[in-house]
């Protein structure tokens, strides 16, 4: 049952990310091309300061999803639906901190942005943006993260997807039809407020959970340092924008920074359906004390992980620069070819991608109060390396700075899984590390610059080379050195197939 939870989460999480990807790609050349890189990097500016807003989703979703395994295996529906309304009271206690935040960025934001665009025009862009992402994460939020620990992540998915489609659709006519940009994001704003109110009657009619009806307020532990680490991942992650508006004021570098990031953004949204969806499971095995079978699991998901970010993240990084030219073919207000720039921003994203299972571990584990402090000292590392070298080399300085970031928290995410939760020699995990390093140094050897392209047609017949080469590196040295776990991951796909066929039988 939990196997086949996994594989439908991941499944359903994998053609949400892939339509995202599309779909992603899609809205923002229609903005450059209509509106300018101008309006784009403003958007793309407004999007990550109102980020900041998010951080409670995150920040208490790991901790609320890690008290709610134990319940949800047991079957206790009164506890559940305690945890769930200790949820919605933490959520509306704080969040008024928050409405508070958007009125400062209202007065302040304008002042800070050196832009063609008056005072009113920003404005107007901060509520209208605000206005979908506060909806959609403080009143659906609840649900969302109670399917998520269910296993149900699929249904998530699926109305993600809806509202995803639909919204694109609708701004690819309006930009077609030359309407401002003001009503474009409006329109935007009030189909993903559609997410939040089909979440809550999915929970509440579908599932029968009553969450308003509980009186029982269940204290849930752990919460203010699930907040609090995510306070500094969230500044961490937003680093980068925050540093190019604050300091160089510069909208087309933050619209060149977004275009790159788009790509980037879209790879890892495709990582995170291999490792999000498999937290839950994870949380499933530690409530249930299954310590040898977690361990065991855990190596198998580890090394077929990284054979899947090995091929992701190679390709990535000798490929985007070569998209980026056919996606911006035509727009000549900015320059957007920028190799080393795309380089190090994609090895930083490397390292983030290496970081995941462990990190959801610690989360299933719940062990936010002792990993805290290492994602402040990255947060602060990010920032201040940021500043500094933002200054002497531009763009090429804020990756440099989060990819130093990156490597300290990783090290530290995988040293503390293997020692206090797998309780295993961390010379396992970091061999498996030292071989993606050496496959990226063969891919290098091989690829060692592919050319610009104008065309998409251009650039799949090189990325399909790219591809087919770095694919049968990756592998054929993952059997070389780690067979025992390939093996075994072809045994457990074999069991599962084999328990499939027999149900159907019956």
């Amino acid at each position: 049952m939990r196997s086949k939870k996994a594989i439908k989460n991941i499944s359903f999480s994998l053609l949400l990310q892939f339509c995202t990807i599309v779909c992603g790609f899609i809205t923002p050349v229609l903005i450059i091309s209509q509106y300018g890189s101008e309006v784009n990097g403003l958007i793309s500016s407004i999007t990550q300061f109102l980020a900041y807003i998010v951080l409670l989703e995150s920040g208490f979703g790991p901790v609320l999803k890690s008290a709610l395994y134990k319940p949800i295996a047991k079957k206790s529906e009164k506890e559940i639906e305690g945890l769930l309304k200790s949820s919605q009271n933490f959520f509306r206690r704080i969040s008024v901190i928050f409405i508070f935040y958007i009125i400062i960025l209202i007065i302040f934001y304008p002042i800070i942005v050196n832009s063609q665009f008056d005072s009113m025009f920003t404005i107007s862009l901060i509520i209208i943006i605000s206005v979908s992402t506060f909806f959609e994460y403080f009143f659906g939020i609840t649900y969302r993260l109670y399917l998520s620990a269910a296993q149900e992540t699929y249904i998530i998915s699926i109305i993600q997807l809806v509202t995803l489609i639909l919204n694109t659709i609708l701004i690819v006519l309006l930009i077609k039809l030359n309407f401002n940009i003001i009503v474009v994001k409006i329109v935007s704003t009030l189909i993903y407020t559609l997410r939040p109110l089909l979440q809550y009657f999915y929970v509440t009619k579908i599932k029968k959970i009553k969450v308003k009806n509980d009186s029982k307020n269940i204290n849930i532990p752990n919460k203010w340092d699930g907040l609090s680490q995510h306070i500094a991942s969230t500044i961490h992650s937003n680093t980068d924008v925050m540093v190019l508006t604050l300091f160089c004021r510069d909208m087309v570098l933050v619209s060149i920074y977004s275009v790159y990031y788009l790509v980037i953004n879209g790879v890892k949204q495709l990582v995170k359906s291999f490792s999000n969806s498999i937290d839950s499971s994870f949380g499933d095995m530690i409530a249930r004390n299954e310590f040898d079978n977690l361990k065991e699991k855990f190596n198998i998901y580890e090394t077929s992980y990284f054979i899947i970010i090995s091929v992701v993240y190679i390709c990535t990084f000798l490929l985007i620069v070569p998209f980026v030219s056919a996606y911006t073919n035509g727009i000549s207000d900015a320059n957007y070819i920028q190799y080393s720039f795309g380089g190090v921003l994609v090895l930083g994203e490397f390292v983030w991608a290496i970081r995941q299972p462990y990190n959801e571990l610690i989360k299933a584990a719940g062990h936010f109060k002792q990993t805290r402090r290492g994602s402040w000292i990255e947060a602060l590392l990010n920032i201040v390396l940021s500043i500094l070298l933002v200054y002497k080399i531009g763009l090429v300085g804020i990756a440099i700075g989060t990819l130093i970031a990156m490597i300290y928290r990783t090290t530290e995410f995988i040293y503390y899984t293997n020692r206090y939760i797998l309780k295993q020699s961390i010379s396992n995990s970091f061999k498996k590390i030292l071989l993606i390093l050496f496959e990226v140094l063969i891919a290098l050897f091989l690829f060692r610059k592919v050319p610009l392209c104008i065309t998409y047609m251009e650039w799949i017949k090189n990325a399909v080379i790219v591809f087919v080469y770095t694919i049968s590196i990756t592998i054929i040295l993952n059997l070389l050195f780690h067979k025992k776990d390939i093996l075994n991951l072809v045994n457990v796909l074999k069991q599962k197939g084999s328990k499939n066929e027999k149900k159907c039988e019956q």
